[in-house]
């Protein structure tokens, strides 16, 4: 099937993209309102931008109605957001944080999760997550309805038992964070596996440059 994306309707661009690409891992994005009331709403178009400078990048639509949602006018006053990854502990927890509340609702404490102060940023971090990274806003870009949000982040915390004994590594067995598929389908970091490049070609002429070029 061939499908032409300047005559497709807005809805079957989205189900196309959003069924075929993923897994999407899933932002739990906190952020504080004016009044210092807390927000917390989940995203899957979202994902680590670059390493140098730390860049998380955020791809959030505006309500059916063309309003901005909290997260994003929160955003625009603060400069500031919290971005926690989700595992299968707080997966239901996360769900309930995405129905549209009125601004004034605390979804953190809605939802049943613990707000604890964040380091750097005034936007609460959420105690139950295994990871949490606190972003202060280098661009916000608008296109139609939809705003994208580059962050760099400026604090990290991660659990304990998530990393290895010299903190440098991941625990696999650990952190198995959850992703988005399609539509309410979500997938589970648990049946990972290694893949490694093969060593026979890295000793081939020319392939050690390719390779790292190319798998970076």
């Amino acid at each position: 099937m061939d499908f032409d994306f300047a005559e497709l309707p807005e809805n079957d661009r989205y189900r196309l993209l959003s069924n075929f690409v993923g897994p999407r891992p899933v932002a739990l994005v906190t952020t504080v309102d004016e009044h210092g009331c807390n927000n917390a709403a989940p995203m899957s178009f979202f994902n680590v931008f670059s390493h140098e400078p730390p860049l998380l990048i955020l791809g959030m639509q505006t309500r059916p109605d063309g309003t901005a949602k909290d997260t994003v006018a929160n955003i625009r006053r603060s400069g500031e957001f919290v971005v926690h990854m989700v595992d299968m502990a707080i997966a239901n927890e996360m769900i309930v944080t995405g129905i549209n509340f009125p601004s004034d609702v605390d979804e953190i404490e809605f939802a049943g999760l613990t707000s604890t102060p964040s380091v750097k940023v005034a936007a609460p971090r959420i105690q139950e997550s295994p990871c949490a990274m606190e972003c202060k806003v280098l661009q916000i870009l608008d296109y139609g309805r939809r705003t994208i949000v580059i962050g760099e982040v400026v604090q990290m915390y991660v659990r304990d038992e998530c990393m290895d004994e010299r903190g440098r590594y991941v625990r696999p067995q650990v952190y198995q964070p959850i992703a988005r598929l399609h539509a309410d389908n979500y997938i589970v970091a648990e049946n990972q596996f290694v893949l490694k490049r093969p060593t026979e070609l890295l000793h081939h002429e020319g392939a050690a440059g390719y390779f790292a070029a190319t798998m970076r």
